[in-house]
C-alpha cells in the first residue's frame, strides 16, 4: 500500500500525525475488506487553502474540516468487484495499485473541533480519515440512511483501533 502525507504546513503534535494517518487508512482499507492493495494521497493544509478547494471543487464557499476526492466510481459501497473486469484502469501504473482518490484535511479546522467536542487532536484526525477513507470506499452521508451507516462504519473503525472517545 502506498500513502502520500503532503505537509503544506508543520505543526507540533504528541503524537505521530503520519502514524495516526496510516494505521486509520490500513483498518479502514481492512474494514471494507478490500482485496487490493492501494494508493491514497493525503494533504494536511490550512482553512484558508481547503476554502479555495471547497470553492473551486464544490461550489461552496466556507472552510470545511475534511474533503474528499475519489477516483473510482461505486454501484454499492465498498464493492470493489467491478475493478476486475478492467484492473489496469483503476491502477496507478507504475505501483499496480488500485487509485482510491484524495483526502485533504484543515489542521486549523481539526484542532478546533477537537478542542468544541472534547476530545484529543489525534481523534479528531483519526476520525476524519475514517471519514474520508468511507467516501474513497463508496460510502456517503446526503441522507439519513446513509448517514447513519456511515457514522456506525467510523465509529467501528476507530474502536478497532483503539481510539475512542472514551479511551482518551
Amino acid at each position: 500500500m502506498s500513502i502520500s502525507i503532503e505537509k503544506e504546513m508543520e505543526r507540533a503534535y504528541p503524537f505521530s500525525v503520519e502514524e495516526t494517518i496510516e494505521k486509520v487508512i490500513t483498518e479502514a482499507l481492512d474494514y471494507v475488506e478490500c482485496p487490493y492493495e492501494c494508493c491514497v494521497n493525503v494533504l494536511l493544509t490550512d482553512d484558508e487553502s481547503i476554502h479555495e478547494m471547497n470553492r473551486e471543487y464544490r461550489d461552496t464557499d466556507r472552510a470545511t474540516d475534511v474533503l474528499s476526492f475519489p477516483m473510482l466510481s461505486y454501484e454499492t459501497p465498498a464493492d470493489f468487484d467491478f475493478v476486475e473486469e478492467d484492473p489496469e484502469a483503476y491502477a496507478d501504473p507504475e505501483s499496480g495499485e488500485l487509485v482510491l482518490g484524495d483526502i485533504v484535511i484543515s489542521l486549523d479546522r481539526m484542532e478546533a473541533q477537537a478542542k468544541e467536542y472534547g476530545h484529543s487532536v489525534r481523534r479528531e484526525l483519526a476520525f476524519l480519515v475514517a471519514h474520508s477513507m468511507l467516501h474513497l470506499c463508496g460510502y456517503d452521508h446526503m441522507v439519513d440512511e446513509e448517514r447513519l451507516i456511515m457514522e456506525q462504519k467510523q465509529e467501528e473503525i476507530l474502536a478497532r483501533l483503539g481510539i475512542t472517545r472514551e479511551a482518551e
